[in-house]
């Protein structure tokens, strides 16, 4: 007979057996799980919450994956590319508006071009927050030179998401090329961390042919690579993607929901201070979804600061909330939203991983 929840959830660390009957405990044993890990968030990061202001800045992409909204192959899609002053007038809402940080996001392409363009960027930005914006980029995968060039440049925090660590599952919701190659993600994020961004990854929950040994696979994988920030959302299907055919044998929307919630909750207790994100996505299915991810763990929120014109236009996936409204609008919906989880908004400071700062500590020992 196995270990009771609450066993599982005074040990030091957790088997891939423990995660698994967390993932699957209900009723009184997930309320267990849950006021375990809000507990840990208090001690380690307090009640607060940190705004990533998100520049979805182009859906131009080089990349086919077969659950993606934004998939080169998708051409029921209005492309577009925000021009470098936009892009700025954003990034001075955010200051303006006292965020900590913005985070840059696009489609994934490689170019001298790309590499030039983003690399002026967070030069401009840094000059016109006086160095006080710290700059998050998720752009995919890079040389390591250009990560390098950009991490001189200003930027010192990449999300790399894996989407799924089993590399079986990774090339079912991928297409069989090199373009798509699970061993270069890996190497990209190891590049990264080597680099010295505080590095982050995540993956999707619910996906087809996605088991919990899978999940619990995924939360080992982190744990062991030592991530210092981790975005996780429920998988929701796209109607022009090749995965929507596989539609009929997913878990339900509000499963996938209490997943999510779970994979965040067991994360948090499995490492205490990284940064961890409440996904919009989780807003999608529940209206208030992210206030019951900043509950159980969650410490990073991303108001959502492209021109409104565009938002439609970056939609990964299906019902994506919030693309109507304004960037101010955003902005106090989210503070309401935070209030309502008994948190509070930090403005002002990066909110930097604390886990990344022992992480190089220890590497200095």
């Amino acid at each position: 007979m196995g270990l009771k929840i609450k066993e599982i959830l005074e040990k030091e660390a957790f088997t891939r057996e423990n995660i698994i009957s967390l993932l699957e405990c209900a009723g009184e044993d997930r309320t267990l799980l849950f006021k375990k890990s809000a507990e840990i968030k208090e001690k380690y990061i307090g009640n607060k919450v940190w705004f990533r202001g998100l520049i979805e800045f182009s859906n131009i992409c080089s990349k086919d994956c077969l659950y993606c909204g934004i998939r080169k192959g998708n051409t029921n899609l209005t492309r577009y590319n925000l021009s470098d002053e936009e892009i700025l007038t954003a990034a001075k809402f955010a200051h303006d508006n006292h965020y900590g940080s913005i985070a840059l996001q696009s489609g994934e392409l490689e170019s001298p071009f790309v590499t030039n363009r983003i690399g002026k960027l967070l030069h401009r930005i840094k000059e016109l927050s006086d160095g006080e914006l710290g700059v998050t980029l998720s752009v995919g995968e890079q040389e390591p030179d250009v990560y390098k060039r950009w991490y001189n440049a200003g930027a010192h925090r990449y999300l790399l998401r894996v989407e799924s660590t089993n590399q079986s599952l990774y090339s079912k919701i991928h297409p069989n090329d090199s373009k798509h190659d699970f061993h270069r993600r890996l190497n990209c994020l190891k590049s990264l961390q080597d680099i010295g961004y505080q590095t982050g990854t995540g993956v999707m929950i619910g996906l087809p042919f996605q088991t919990m040994d899978d999940l619990a696979g995924d939360l080992m994988f982190m744990k062991e690579f030592n991530i210092d920030m981790c975005g996780m959302g429920p998988y929701i299907e796209h109607a022009d993607t090749p995965l929507i055919e596989y539609s009929e044998i997913l878990m339900p929307l509000k499963e996938r929901f209490d997943l999510t919630l779970k994979m965040i909750a067991i994360i948090r207790i499995m490492m205490r201070d990284i940064n961890i994100v409440a996904a919009t996505a989780l807003q999608a299915i529940d209206p208030i979804g992210r206030e019951k991810a900043v509950k159980i763990g969650a410490n990073i929120l991303m108001p959502n600061i492209t021109p409104g014109k565009y938002r439609d236009s970056y939609k990964l996936y299906d019902n994506k909330p919030c693309t109507d409204d304004s960037v101010e609008d955003c902005q106090s919906c989210l503070e309401a939203r935070v209030s309502l989880a008994d948190a509070e908004v930090i403005y002002g400071e990066w909110g930097d991983s604390k886990h990344y700062k022992k992480r190089l500590n220890k590497k200095r020992i």
